[in-house]
């Protein structure tokens, strides 16, 4: 398989279905496929991945028995894949699955796609959501001295060689931030493209859902930038 792209799923049940219809009518060839990660769920998802998964060859699915983590789901699913190409996306459906396609097209046209870095970069948000994203943006840029902007776009898509150099990434949401960072660090091109990011059809975010959740997530976010620049 040329790409297998890692989606977490946490309490997803509603959309996990949707999901798998819209990667359906939209996979044009066939060595791109997806890997559900059940990432600890408490609804009816791990049930509707069992039953469903089956009916679609490009879909294959893992569990993760306890939630540790965004970041540890995503990783759970890379480490599984064995594809030349991985990244990951959300399950949500404010990511289009259609953009992983625009994305792999980005990264194979590239002349060293080894050392390329394919990364949406959202529009259509609400004008809070992008205020905020505009202000961690200017910080992160500033403080870690690289160009880090709309950190938590989706979806990621890499060469395997980039994620096998990867030491001790975070378990948490901060891992879209180690993954850019690290691309940068490593002088790979980081290429962005626009991609739509409307609401959310069913459920909520498990943590963009109030201020309370943007002020600890800004926290975090610090916290982890500290140990980043340190680090790398």
């Amino acid at each position: 398989m040329k790409l297998q792209v890692t989606i977490p799923c946490y309490n997803e049940s509603k959309n996990i279905p949707l999901l798998l219809e819209r990667f359906r009518k939209i996979l044009n060839r066939n060595d791109v496929g997806i890997l559900l990660v059940d990432n600890g769920s408490t609804d009816n998802s791990p049930a509707i991945i069992r039953e469903l998964v089956p009916n679609y060859p490009f879909a294959e699915s893992i569990r993760v028995e306890r939630n540790q983590g965004y970041g540890f789901g995503i990783l759970s699913g890379l480490r599984h894949s064995k594809s030349e190409y991985l990244g990951w996306t959300h399950a949500d459906m404010q990511t289009d699955p259609f953009d992983i396609l625009r994305g792999i097209e980005i990264l194979e046209s590239a002349n060293q796609p080894q050392n390329v870095y394919v990364k949406g970069l959202r529009r259509g948000r609400p004008f809070f959501d992008e205020f905020f994203t505009f202000g961690m943006s200017i910080f992160e840029s500033i403080y870690l001295g690289a160009s880090l902007w709309d950190i938590n776009g989706q979806p990621n898509l890499f060469h395997r060689s980039f994620f096998e150099v990867w030491e001790k990434p975070p378990s948490d949401f901060s891992l879209d931030l180690y993954a850019i960072y690290t691309a940068k660090v490593k002088d790979m091109e980081v290429i962005r493209f626009p991609v739509e990011f409307p609401p959310r059809v069913h459920g909520e975010s498990s943590w963009n859902n109030g201020f309370a959740s943007k002020w600890k997530f800004i926290k975090r976010t610090i916290d982890f930038s500290l140990k980043l620049k340190k680090g790398l």
